[in-house]
């Protein structure tokens, strides 16, 4: 059995004479006044805070293996924090390294 092929361009054409007929040619305006429906008032979304500026400073933190802060130097005195984790590795059994910190300055 064979399907009979659609013209897709008649097909449009039937459709669109369809709709022009069932358009009404004047368009009603809506009532003004008390009888018009009122929209309800869009809520506006609240703005997110923006985040306080942190100011960090840096540091020489002298570490064990197990990632515990053993003491704290100030950046400029990266000689004495390494002098401190060679002796802490010396006197104790476990390595000891120093690794930059960074810290939030409190004012």
């Amino acid at each position: 059995m064979a399907r009979k092929v659609l013209n897709r361009k008649e097909l449009r054409e039937e459709n669109d004479a369809a709709e022009r007929e069932a358009k009404p040619k004047k368009k009603e305006k809506a009532p003004k006044g008390d009888e018009a429906v009122k929209k309800k008032p869009v809520k506006r979304k609240s703005r997110a805070k923006t985040a306080k500026e942190v100011r960090l400073k840096a540091f020489w933190g002298v570490f064990n293996q197990s990632m515990k802060r053993v003491a704290l130097f100030d950046y400029s005195q990266r000689k004495q924090a390494e002098k401190k984790a060679a002796e802490l590795t010396t006197s104790a059994k476990s390595p000891h390294f120093i690794q930059p910190v960074k810290e939030v300055i409190e004012e």
